[in-house]
């Protein structure tokens, strides 16, 4: 995963345009990823059987795995961006005007924070 990450960087900045597509692909590599530990990290339950010989249960579980790793990834999509905001209205104060390089990097800059958050939540969640 940090290969991926790694490429993917160098990738867009050699080419310098983003386009969200990297992004999209990390977000779903490390949506599977999380789930993965998600359901490693899991206390085992015995089934309970009802009369249509279904496990009861199954399908919450799995649904709240879904929305916690749906929630590290989106969480980590939007602190990228909320620090990239932040950072570049500071600038902006500070300066009176903002930098070219950092006002046309901008996915550039995005993609690599939140490449890097996310790399660090599925690294070290359990």
């Amino acid at each position: 995963m940090l290969i991926s990450v790694i490429l993917q960087v160098v990738c867009i900045a050699i080419i310098g345009n983003a386009d969200w597509k990297p992004l999209q692909f990390l977000c779903f590599a490390f949506f599977y990823r999380i789930l993965q530990k998600l359901r490693v990290t899991e206390p085992p339950i015995t089934p309970i059987y009802n009369e249509y010989g279904e496990v009861e249960g199954r399908g919450v579980r799995m649904a709240k795995r879904v929305f916690r790793a749906l929630g590290l990834i989106f969480g980590c999509v939007f602190a990228a961006s909320l620090g990239y905001t932040i950072a570049l209205n500071l600038v902006e104060l500070s300066w009176q005007q903002t930098p070219r390089i950092v006002y046309y990097y901008q996915e550039l800059i995005v993609t690599a924070a939140a490449s890097v958050l996310l790399c660090i939540t599925a690294s070290y969640y359990r």
